[in-house]
C-alpha cells in the first residue's frame, strides 16, 4: 500500500478509534436508562395506567424505530461516503445523533411520547457512524490486516461500552446528586456527540481514494436486500448475518426487561452490568481477537463462535440469584467480541477495494433489518413470559450457526468479487 504511508495509516486508525469511542460513549450513556424509564410507574411519558404488557409493546416499537430508520438511512450514507468521502458523511451522522439526543431529553422532560419516537427516527436515519468507520478501515487495510484493524476499531466500541453505561447509570440516579434524572444522560450524550463533531472536523483525514457515483433513492435499503439475495456466491453469508443479528438483538434489546422484572434491578445496577460486559468485550477485541486472528481464519472463527454464543445465551436463563448472572456475561462478551470483527472481515472480503462502501452498506442493511422485528416481537412475547425473547435468540443464532457451517464446508476459502 505505497499510496497510503504507514504513518498516516496509524494516525487514521488512532483518529477512527477516538471517533468510535466517543460515539459509543454517547450511546452507552443512555443504554441503562431506556428500559427503567418505561418500567418506572412514575414516568411522565405515560399519561394513564399502562400495565407491563402495554409498556413492553411501546418499548418494543420505540426500539424498532431506530433500526427501521437506519435500514433506509445507512445504505444512503454508505453510497454518499463512496461518492463524496467518509468525512462529510461522518459529520452528517454525528449532527443527527447530537440533535436526536437533545430531542430525546426534551421528550422525557415534556412527557411527549410522539417526540420521543421522532428523536429515535432522526437518530436512526443519520446513525451510520460505525458503517462509515468500517469503510474507512477497509480503505487503508491490506487483506491480512483487516481482522486486526477491525478489532482495533471495535475495541473503541468496547471501551465506550464500559464507560458509557456506568456513567449513564450514575447520571440518571437522583440519590447521587439531587438534580440528576432520566434526562441528564441525554444532555451529556449530546455534548459528547458535539465533541465528536469537532474531532472529525479537525483530526480526521479523508481516506477515500476513488470516488464512485452510486445511484441513490429512498429505497436503497430494499435494493440492497434484493441484491444480497441475487449474489449467488455470497447471499448465504448475508442470510447468516440476518439470522445471527436477529437472534442476538432479540436477546440484547430486551434482556434489561428480564433483569428488571426477574431481579428488580435499577438503572444504576444496569449501568454496572453493561460496564462489566464492556470490560470483557474490550479484552476480546484488543487482546484475544488479535491473538486468534494470527492463528485462525475469520471464516473458521465464525464457525466456532456462533454455536457457542447460542449455548451461552441459553445459560442466561439458569441463574436464580443475581450474582450468578455475572458468571455467564463474560462468555457472551467473548463470543460476540470474536464474531463482530470477523463477520466484518469476511463480508469485506467478498468485494474488491472499489466496492467496500457498497458491501458494508449491504451488510448494514441486513443488520438493520434484523434489528427491526425482534423488539416488536419481544414486546408482545413479554406479555406471556419475560424469558421468551431469550428463547427466540437461542433459536435464531442456532439456525445461523447451522446455515453457516453448511456454507463454510461447501465454499472454498477465497476472495469473491461479485459486488
Amino acid at each position: 500500500m505505497a499510496q497510503y504511508p504507514d504513518i498516516r495509516r496509524k494516525w487514521t486508525l488512532a483518529t477512527v478509534f477516538s471517533i468510535v469511542f466517543l460515539d459509543q460513549l454517547g450511546v452507552g450513556i443512555i443504554l441503562p436508562v431506556l428500559a427503567p424509564l418505561f418500567f418506572d410507574s412514575s414516568a411522565s411519558l405515560f399519561g394513564g395506567p399502562f400495565d407491563l404488557a402495554s409498556r413492553a409493546r411501546v418499548l418494543g416499537f420505540l426500539i424498532a424505530v431506530y433500526p427501521a430508520a437506519q435500514f433506509f438511512g445507512a445504505p444512503i450514507l454508505g453510497a454518499l461516503s463512496d461518492r463524496y468521502g467518509r468525512k462529510p458523511v461522518l459529520l452528517i451522522s454525528l449532527a443527527g445523533t447530537a440533535f436526536g439526543y437533545l430531542l430525546f431529553g426534551l421528550s422525557i422532560l415534556w412527557g411527549n411520547l410522539p417526540l420521543l419516537f421522532s428523536a429515535r427516527l432522526l437518530a436512526g436515519f443519520t446513525g451510520g457512524n460505525i458503517a462509515t468507520a468500517n469503510s474507512t478501515i477497509a480503505d487503508i487495510s491490506e487483506p491480512q490486516e483487516k481482522v486486526r484493524n477491525f478489532g482495533i476499531v471495535h475495541a473503541a466500541y468496547g471501551l465506550g461500552f464500559i464507560l458509557g453505561p456506568y456513567t449513564g447509570g450514575k447520571l440518571s440516579d437522583p440519590t447521587i446528586i439531587s438534580w440528576f434524572s432520566y434526562t441528564t444522560p441525554f444532555w451529556v450524550a449530546a455534548g459528547v456527540a458535539i465533541a465528536n463533531i469537532c474531532m472529525v472536523l479537525f483530526a480526521f483525514r479523508e481516506t477515500l481514494r476513488q470516488r464512485l457515483l452510486t445511484v441513490m433513492d429512498p429505497f436503497t435499503g430494499l435494493r440492497n436486500i434484493r441484491k444480497a439475495f441475487t449474489l449467488k456466491t455470497v447471499r448465504t453469508m448475508f442470510i447468516v448475518v440476518f439470522l445471527l443479528w436477529f437472534g442476538f438483538n432479540a436477546f440484547t434489546q430486551f434482556f434489561q426487561v428480564y433483569l428488571i422484572e426477574y431481579f428488580g434491578v435499577t438503572q444504576r445496577v444496569l449501568g454496572g452490568v453493561f460496564a462489566y460486559i464492556g470490560i470483557w468485550l474490550a479484552f476480546t477485541l484488543v487482546v484475544l481477537n488479535r491473538w486468534v486472528s494470527r492463528r485462525v481464519s475469520a471464516r473458521r472463527v465464525l464457525s466456532i463462535a456462533m454455536p457457542i454464543l447460542s449455548v451461552v445465551i441459553f445459560l442466561h436463563l439458569l441463574p436464580r440469584e443475581f450474582w450468578m448472572y455475572y458468571t455467564i456475561l463474560p462468555f457472551i462478551a467473548l463470543t460476540m467480541g470474536l464474531i463482530i470483527p470477523n463477520t466484518a472481515a469476511v463480508v469485506s472480503g467478498l468485494a474488491d477495494k472499489q466496492s467496500q462502501g457498497e458491501i458494508i452498506g449491504i451488510m448494514q442493511s441486513m443488520q438493520a433489518l434484523a434489528m427491526v422485528f425482534p423488539p416488536i416481537i419481544s414486546g408482545f412475547l413479554v406479555a406471556f413470559h419475560v424469558a421468551l425473547p431469550v428463547v427466540v435468540a437461542v433459536a435464531f443464532i442456532g439456525i445461523a450457526s447451522i446455515v453457516y457451517a453448511v456454507w463454510f464446508a461447501r465454499v472454498p476459502e477465497q476472495i469473491f468479487h461479485e459486488v
